[in-house]
């Protein structure tokens, strides 16, 4: 039997104090933790950067360092950084050894990093080793080469070729959520399709239970499937809440695909235990050619933006209307007074408060108080965003619905209006690569610390 403790779905959320206690004083195999994923947007990939905190990054891990400690065991974390690019990798490592120097505590730390060159995607374009995934977006050399990053998903074998190095601490660049977990069952021999099940179940802690916020997960693998507990008081799975987590963040309920092929849980059983836990059985992992998926990020532009807010009935009724054309008259005038190519920027209203989720798809219907309007100018640099942003500024301000009403004036809840935000990014890559050997794309680094 192997025992996998998850504290959290994600470095950065916290967990129930007690509930991690209890995991500790159970004596896990293994304590794994997501680091990060694509959920908040390209920035981070494009930046190499965390969108958490580093104070409380830095609380939680040391927290879990002393933990795997106390507990005998190895700590792995998956997309450090959120993103899993070097520099968020680096990032954690530079944590790591602030926390194990306060503790007073050495370690082994084993750092696997997943960042692929452009020229490295390129070559294996050229031969015919990169597929797409649908819908992915066209890609060419150009393309590849104006990415800040791209990164490959690890899977299983790269997390035990870590872990097989003695390392008490596995900082691992972008991974598939499952791939941490899943490791250890698999190297020790337990049923696979129950190892990729179990880990795709615990891959955000407790959110497969009765209480998601209380974090704290224990699964227990077998020769033939596996214990899913949540730990907190509060908290306990049944067989809707566990069956349900294969639906989260994947296209099929039944399939779920994994570097080296994809798990099966058509024939999967859910049998309620007591003390809240839940056993699966059934899945089938099957096995196919080895490839890994690519994600990647581009400056698509920079951006101003600027807010106002609407309270008249009549404009609250008549926003799509008002900023349509707003729309078309400062791009007009932007163009001309500006002397930027029409394809070189682009001005959109969003209402926030009327569609601004769902847009055209929403269906629910409503009468707002208020509404707020928020200018977005992409432009191709910052200068220019910033001085069409300026001449949108009156328009938002005090735009009439009809040329023979009285002037309104709407709020700025800022001054000045004009906020530039930088460089956007964009995700430009939704492909995979293949690998002969499984090692071949990714670097590992052992570090005595």
């Amino acid at each position: 039997m192997v025992r996998v403790l998850v504290p959290s779905g994600a470095l950065g959320l916290g967990w129930d104090a007690d509930a991690l206690e209890k995991g500790i004083a159970n004596k896990p195999d293994l304590i794994a933790i997501d680091g990060g994923s694509t959920d908040s947007g390209p920035h981070y990939l494009g930046t190499g950067t965390s969108k958490y905190a580093r104070a409380s990054t830095k609380l939680e891990w040391g927290t879990l360092i002393e933990a795997a400690r106390r507990a005998g065991c190895p700590l792995v974390i998956g997309t450090a950084g959120t993103c899993g690019a070097g520099t968020a990798v680096d990032w954690l490592l530079e944590i790591t050894h602030e926390c194990l120097a306060e503790q007073g505590a050495e370690a082994k730390i084993a750092v696997l990093k997943s960042d692929q060159s452009a020229a490295t995607v390129i070559e294996a374009m050229g031969n015919s080793g990169i597929r797409p995934l649908d819908p992915a977006p066209p890609i060419d050399v150009a393309l590849l080469e104006s990415c800040t990053n791209i990164v490959a998903l690890a899977g299983a074998e790269q997390i035990n070729t870590a872990l097989e190095t003695g390392a008490d601490i596995v900082i691992a660049g972008r991974t598939t959520d499952t791939a941490i977990i899943a490791a250890l069952p698999l190297a020790r021999g337990c049923h696979a399709g129950a190892a990729w099940h179990g880990a795709k179940i615990g891959e955000c802690g407790a959110l497969c239970a009765s209480n998601p916020q209380s974090g704290v997960l224990q699964l227990d693998f077998d020769e033939s499937g596996c214990v899913v507990t949540p730990l907190a008081a509060t908290s306990e799975a049944t067989p809707h809440t566990v069956s349900a987590h294969m639906l989260y963040e994947n296209s099929d309920p039944f399939l779920l695909y994994e570097p080296g092929g994809y798990l099966d849980v058509s024939g999967a059983t859910y049998i309620q235990l007591d003390a809240g836990a839940v056993r699966i059985e059934g899945a089938e992992w099957v096995a196919q050619d080895y490839s890994v998926k690519l994600e990647g990020a581009r400056v698509s532009g920079y951006q101003t933006i600027l807010i106002s807010l609407l309270r008249d009935p009549r404009y609250v009724a008549a926003a799509k209307e008002w900023a349509k054309d707003i729309e078309v008259l400062a791009t007009k005038k932007a163009a001309a007074r500006t002397g930027a190519p029409r394809d070189s920027f682009r001005i959109e209203i969003r209402l926030i408060g009327q569609n601004a989720t769902l847009g055209a798809l929403e269906s629910q219907t409503g009468q707002p108080v208020e509404i707020g309007a928020m200018g977005i100018v992409t432009a191709d640099n910052q200068s220019l965003a910033n001085e069409i942003g300026r001449i949108l500024n009156p328009y938002l301000l005090h735009h009439p619905l009809t040329k023979a009403e009285e002037q309104p004036t709407f709020a700025f809840p800022f001054s000045p209006a004009e906020i530039d935000r930088g460089p956007v990014y964009m995700f430009c890559l939704n492909h995979v690569m293949a690998l002969d050997d499984p090692m071949s794309a990714f670097t590992l680094e052992v570090i005595d610390a």
